[in-house]
């Protein structure tokens, strides 16, 4: 790989600001490294929030691509951006509150480790940077349907 500005920045994005490079849990890492960029998006209106998040989407596919190559390794564990993306699906649309930011991250960690189905099919029939991204978007997918689920119980319970 021969280093350039270019690459530094397409690292340093990849693995999530270089948390993925910290020891242990690079995906845990990733996913805590998201809360800031989570909590920015949540700014926005509805609409602003999920045209943020598509786009956050298109580029993290494309990043995770170059990430693989310039690291050398399929889905290499210091690519955290498709956690980032990921735990963004997880938050999307929902209130933003200490409970469900806490709560969609250890669900969004749960279903990313376990991978139920159909996330490990999607891992191995995909190739590049969908296969990185796409597992993780299911797996926020999986999140905030619990999230919201959850949510409406708690409302139907407390009306």
């Amino acid at each position: 790989m021969q280093r350039t500005r270019g690459n530094d920045l397409i690292v340093f994005l990849a693995t999530g600001c270089f948390s993925g490079f910290l020891p242990r849990m690079p995906g845990t890492w990733g996913t805590f490294a998201a809360i800031p960029l989570v909590m920015l998006v949540h700014r926005g209106t509805w609409w602003v929030q999920g045209i943020a998040v598509g786009i956050f989407f298109l580029i993290a596919v494309w990043i995770a691509a170059r990430g693989e190559d310039l690291l050398g390794v399929r889905d290499a564990p210091p690519i955290v951006i498709d956690e980032v993306c990921g735990f963004l699906v997880s938050l999307l649309w929902l209130p933003l509150t200490p409970l469900t930011l806490i709560a969609g991250f250890l669900l969004f960690r749960f279903f990313d480790i376990m991978k139920p189905p159909p996330i490990r099919s999607l891992e191995r029939r995909l190739r590049g940077g969908w296969a990185v991204v796409m597992d993780d978007v299911f797996a926020g997918i999986y999140t905030t349907v619990v999230l919201r689920v959850v949510l409406a119980s708690f409302r139907l319970i407390w009306a």
